[in-house]
């Protein structure tokens, strides 16, 4: 296993802003579980979507807005959903082309698998499609076993780029998502993962990928694998992301689907009929909800009074969100003066 310097300085680096940082600590999991909600009626159409998921998000892809949650933010076995993570770490801090010698601690990890053997070789890309399409979880050790040089290392950086990118209620102790009582995290924090890991052009690409087949170094052989996320299959606007399935976390996914330049993400953990759960939350978001474009970078908003004379502000940056479609008519731009700050530019409904 070739590990470069640069790379070992990264990680050194990096560990240490994490352990010097206490906020990662003491996160419990809540155990309350709820009811199972029914479809929302109201003149024979459906206001919600159908769902069977214990935690349920839908999040727009561009704005990050929210525009459905059941329970989002309960903390939860999410199983393999966790390779997103992994596959985002091992893409930001190595290089693709890199060849991996598998350990024995890879060889020996059970359940979804590649079959990797001791001293098999591979390209760290190989590895990371095999991750992400088959959900290899003998990948994912050899993949953090060759981005962080230990598992320990990997996942250390997992949690704190799962932190970095807003996902607090998230914590991770392994980088396949077998169960473990302090592996888990929310509905919200998936969805943020994959939203940040879906702007990565070689993540986009593999999480969309029905049949890939999956190289060897050595011995010269490949390896035809096929994606465990039925929704590719089954639904025409899909384009990923990760499926995960344990007895403790139950069926899980995370999916995502783009349809006239709109790309919307679902989560849906412990969830009988996750499938059909993504699907209507996915088509209920594109038929309900619409982007809303309320200023560009530039436009004038008002004039901020001063001591000598009125100064014409303008919108720092493009100002959109995405609602249901039924309430765009009550949107309203507000522009708020802070004593101390310049000025804050915020939208009501």
């Amino acid at each position: 296993m070739v590990l470069n310097w640069t790379r070992k300085i990264i990680v050194v680096l990096v560990l240490c802003i994490f352990l010097a940082n206490p906020a990662f600590a003491d996160i419990t999991i809540s155990t309350d579980e709820i009811t199972i909600e029914t479809a929302k009626v109201s003149s024979g159409k459906w206001t919600l979507p159908y769902v069977t998921a214990h935690s349920a998000i839908l999040m727009d892809a561009q704005t990050g807005d929210i525009l459905y949650e059941r329970d989002a933010y309960t903390q939860r076995p999410n199983a393999s959903t966790t390779k997103i993570l992994t596959a985002i770490v091992a893409l930001e801090l190595a290089d693709l082309d890199e060849v991996t010698t598998i350990s024995e601690k890879a060889d020996k990890v059970g359940e979804s698998s590649l079959h990797l053997n001791k001293d098999d070789r591979l390209k760290l890309g190989e590895l990371i499609e095999g991750a992400l399409v088959k959900s290899g979880n003998d990948a994912c050790v050899a993949i953090a076993e060759q981005t962080a040089g230990s598992l320990d290392n990997f996942i250390r950086l997992m949690n704190l780029k799962a932190a970095s990118l807003g996902a607090y209620n998230t914590n991770f102790t392994n980088p396949h998502g077998l169960p473990d009582k302090n592996h888990y995290s929310t509905a919200y924090d998936l969805a943020i993962i994959a939203r940040y890991g879906l702007n990565i052009p070689e993540f986009s690409n593999i999480v969309q990928t029905k049949v890939a087949t999956v190289n060897y170094e050595h011995p010269q052989k490949n390896q035809v694998v096929n994606n465990t996320n039925k929704l590719l299959y089954n639904y025409a606007l899909a384009n990923g992301v990760k499926t995960g399935t344990t007895n403790a976390a139950g069926k899980c996914l995370v999916a995502s689907a783009s349809k006239n330049g709109r790309r919307l993400i679902s989560v849906v953990l412990n969830a009988p009929d996750r499938f059909g759960d993504a699907q209507r939350l996915l088509e209920w978001g594109f038929n309900n909800t619409k982007i809303v474009d309320m200023g560009k970078k530039g436009d004038f908003v008002t004039y901020h009074p001063s001591y000598q004379q009125s100064l014409p502000v303008a919108l720092g940056s493009d100002v959109i969100i995405c609602i249901e479609t039924a309430r765009i008519n009550e949107l309203r731009l507000q522009v708020e003066f802070i004593k101390g700050v310049c000025f804050d530019t915020n939208y009501y409904i």
